[in-house]
């Protein structure tokens, strides 16, 4: 099959198999090339077999003649310890190391902070101040502090490192940032934005260390509105560094030790506030789609031991709740003021989308309602609240997700349906991305400036949020491809030791023209084609999203469970195929 001039791929990675005087590279991604690729001779660069490597296409294939290529890299034998994820940074060609230059100018960053920097700066260092975050966490970007005042309103104070104080406009650092867009969170390691004397090192809110911020004030009434907020410019020094399954333990979620007896009285307001921001939102329509993820264990050797949910309580959620609360003070001040930004754009789904699942919804006596031009993300959540607890619930939400738009980054505000807000940025992780530390940036120039920024200025930053927007959108499409694409890896790497092994109750969770895919509960998904659905011949019903056997009128459909058995397994290609037995 030729492939067109726009589609084409300078480099591959592939399985190498040598021959005498020739090799060949199966493809790892058959998207990309469907033929193997035949290497000549001198073009081998001592590969051995099963190597796993990087070829650069010499000549495409055309009618009979396959694919030639150049081995530029080998990156190791198949079945070493850290290669498939190795192959996986290759395939997508991420930016791995960083430069010489751009990493000696985060060495060349002072750890110390000046005293007319820290004189200059809202002095937090003697208010009670923590992080929660999971245990293996690194890079520290936010924390808070919190009080019940006098006339019973909260004082939330969210701080966020100030990322943009150390990395200023133009630099190595900065140009380096734009181009990584993100941090990449793979299972065994992280492919950074920025190094990790900064990322880890001194933007890091780490536990007795003072550090620069920029922090949000906000009172909060008893109902979960915004009664006052400021922004400033501080300097904080962490109190306790906590994790959210000891935050878990001491609100009694979870059974174990409790660490943080010392920090009750905080630990409850902060409870007792995410619950009240919570149930706000979720009046408000926000789509609360539990959604289980998957837990992934690897040994030493990064070899995937047990798949499982990811089993989250509401320690987790607290810090979400002012995060998305802080986001969206943070994006409707600086809309009204009518700055150059970058918004967190999520936008109503397309009719089509609704009404192809109303016909799924149905069946389970669901309906999306609302006109077509006035869909509100209540008509979701109305869903998603009766559904809470029943056996279709994953399935439903699953389904709804995908009736959804992707959320992307713009320069112009256009709402966010997901948490039913008008307003809305990404401000909270400006260590690891990119639009939160430009917006970072932005209200330092405005802070500096009184609010008043020149009409040059902004005309300039304008332009910047319109690029660096696009940019960082197109950055986290990749990183979510990645990291979706190693958990697919390791839990075909996992169902490689489970071949033959039955499992009851796996979930239809799509129908298409060649078969059906089915999830298990430990979150492991594969396909059951045609040919293993028993002896009888299935017609796909496009519309209805089922399957329909022509002979006993037997149907598929989307929230069905069926018994399976693994019938192959293949971490390469990064698929399960099951077999249906005796399905009920």
């Amino acid at each position: 099959m030729e492939i067109n001039k726009e589609e084409r791929i300078e480099k591959i990675v592939g399985i190498y198999t040598k021959n005498k005087n020739f090799g060949f590279v199966v493809p790892d991604n058959k998207k990309q090339i469907e033929t193997d690729i035949y290497i000549p001779k001198k073009y081998m660069n001592k590969a051995k077999n099963n190597d796993k490597v990087v070829v650069k296409i010499l000549k495409y294939p055309e009618k009979d003649k396959k694919a030639e290529g150049d081995i530029i890299e080998v990156i190791g034998n198949v079945n070493s310890a850290g290669v498939d994820m190795l192959s996986l940074v290759k395939e997508y060609d991420l930016p791995y190391e960083f430069p010489e230059e751009v990493i000696k100018e985060a060495q060349d960053v002072s750890v110390s902070i000046p005293e007319d920097v820290k004189n200059s700066r809202f002095d937090f260092r003697n208010e009670k101040t923590f992080t929660i975050d999971g245990v293996d966490a690194k890079d520290l970007d936010d924390a808070i502090s919190i009080e019940k005042l006098d006339n019973g309103n909260f004082k939330l104070t969210v701080h966020i490192a100030d990322v943009s104080f150390y990395v200023k406009e133009g630099s190595k650092l900065d140009k380096e940032a734009i181009l990584r867009g993100t941090s990449i969170y793979m299972l065994d390691r992280v492919i950074p934005m920025l190094p990790k004397e900064l990322s880890n090192g001194i933007c890091s809110l780490n536990e007795n260390e003072d550090r620069l911020t920029i922090s949000v004030i906000m009172e909060i009434n008893e109902k979960g509105e915004v009664v006052s907020s400021n922004i400033v410019k501080g300097i904080i020094n962490v109190n306790k560094r906590m994790n959210y399954t000891d935050v878990a333990i001491h609100l009694k979620y979870i059974e174990g030790e409790d660490k943080y007896k010392e920090y009750s009285k905080e630990l409850k307001l902060m409870e007792e506030l995410a619950l009240i921001l919570k149930q706000k939102r979720i009046k408000d329509g926000y789509l609360n789609l539990d959604i289980p993820e998957t837990k992934v264990v690897l040994d030493e050797d990064g070899h995937a031991i047990d798949i499982k949910k990811y089993e989250l309580t509401f320690a987790n959620e607290i810090i979400e709740q002012f995060m998305l609360l802080t986001n969206e003070v943070v994006a409707s001040r600086f809309y009204w003021l009518e700055a150059p930004f970058i918004y967190r754009v999520h936008e109503v789904p397309d009719e089509d989308k609704i009404k192809e699942l109303n016909t799924f919804l149905y069946s389970f006596g669901y309906k999306i309602k609302g006109k077509k031009d006035n869909i509100h993300p209540k008509a979701f959540a109305e869903v998603l609240d009766k559904i809470k607890g029943l056996p279709e619930e994953r399935v439903v939400s699953t389904l709804i997700l995908r009736t959804l738009k992707v959320a992307r980054y713009e320069s112009e505000n256009k709402g966010h349906f997901g948490i039913a807000s008008k307003y809305y940025c990404h401000f909270t992780s400006p260590i690891r991305r990119y639009p939160d530390l430009f917006i970072h940036r932005i209200i330092g120039k405005y802070l500096k400036n009184n609010y008043n920024l020149p009409e040059n200025q902004k005309e300039k930053y304008f332009n910047q949020a319109t690029k660096y927007a696009f940019r960082s959108s197109e950055r986290e499409k990749i990183a979510q491809k990645v990291e979706r694409e190693s958990v697919d890896l390791k839990m075909a790497e996992y169902m490689e030791g489970k071949i033959g092994t039955e499992y009851e109750n796996a979930i239809v969770s799509s129908v298409c023209s060649f078969g059906i895919f089915v999830e298990l509960e430990n979150t492991v998904e594969g396909l059951i084609r045609f040919e293993d659905l028993g002896n009888e011949y299935f017609i796909y019903d496009e519309t209805k999203k089922m399957l329909i056997g022509e002979r006993t009128k037997k149907t598929f459909k989307i929230g069905d469970k069926v018994n399976v058995r693994v019938k192959s397994a293949n971490k390469i290609l990064r698929q399960v195929d099951f077999e249906l037995i005796n399905d009920n």
